[in-house]
């Protein structure tokens, strides 16, 4: 217990030095523009975090980054924009969820990750395959490319709560139903997994029941409609956005051709009942079979 807590002090520090080097970035950048001025600073934070992986070779580090990176680009635009610069309704809702969603990834990944020793197992699997190069492709695939991945995630969300004058309608009825929907379903879907972890008697089983019967993979589909809920929140706020699609685009890329035939892979060589089930059920999206039975 004594370890674990000094590993999240460890990891706590790591996050305040990103907050400052996040600060001085933005400081002295020229642009006056909000979003150039978040993405230096979001790098700089980026690179701090890597500095903290790279010494205590570790990059789950980085782990948390992800969820906890958009609340604060999201609080900087409300506080650089004013309180008069978009619908307050939206900006609210939009924000509110962006808050949720990142405190309840945030809490997951914490309360599974055990101490300095752990690591999660991709990162392992990449230490393995690239040897001496593995640093700098932690740098450039473990956190460089996802920042910018979420960073352009988070570009319709400054539409939304910045700059989008129009008002209230549709697409926010719709954008605030698949949000909400989004991070139902992926916090259901983390918990059915953690509940089965927990319990089962043998690492070979397979969690194929509840939401997991519907697809493989039901947190990540929850955290790709996350995505394009932010999309539909910007697209409501400044018709004129559609551009923003693609953070949700590549977001959505990201898992589809990286992440979930990572995870793939491994489940067919450790689950015997894995080869099964696949072709019995699609990865991200519920088959018609599935929500019939």
């Amino acid at each position: 217990m004594n370890s674990r807590v000094l590993a999240f002090a460890w990891v706590s520090l790591a996050y305040v030095v990103a907050l400052g080097a996040a600060l001085l970035a933005a400081a002295g950048t020229e642009s006056s523009d909000p979003v150039v001025i978040a993405w230096w600073g979001d790098a700089a934070a980026t690179v701090a975090i890597f500095a903290f992986s790279f010494v205590f070779r570790n990059s789950s580090f980085y782990d948390a980054y992800w969820s906890i990176a958009p609340i604060a680009i999201v609080f900087y635009w409300i506080a650089s924009a004013g309180p008069d610069s978009a619908d307050p309704l939206r900006r609210m809702a939009c924000t509110s969820l962006v808050v949720i969603w990142g405190a309840r990834l945030t809490f997951n990944w914490a309360r599974g990750w055990t101490g300095l020793d752990h690591e999660d197992w991709r990162y392992r699997d990449l230490q393995q395959t690239t040897g001496r190069a593995y640093w700098a492709v932690s740098f450039l695939g473990i956190h460089s490319m996802p920042t910018v991945m979420v960073f352009l995630g988070c570009l319709p969300v400054h539409t939304a709560v910045a700059t989008g004058s129009a008002p209230l309608g549709w697409i926010d009825a719709i954008a605030a139903l698949v949000t909400c929907s989004a991070i139902a379903l992926e916090a259901a879907s983390d918990q059915q997994l953690r509940q089965f972890v927990t319990t089962r008697r043998d690492s070979t089983e397979m969690l194929s029941s509840g939401l997991w019967s519907l697809c493989r993979h039901p947190n990540y589909l929850g955290e790709i409609l996350f995505w394009w809920g932010l999309f539909l929140f910007g697209l409501a706020a400044d018709t004129n956005t559609s551009w923003t699609a693609i953070g949700a685009i590549a977001i959505t890329g990201l898992f589809r051709a990286v992440s979930l035939p990572m995870i793939e892979r491994r489940m067919a060589e450790g689950k015997p009942a894995f080869t099964e089930h696949a072709k019995r059920s699609n990865m991200i999206l519920p088959s018609l079979r599935a929500l019939r039975s």
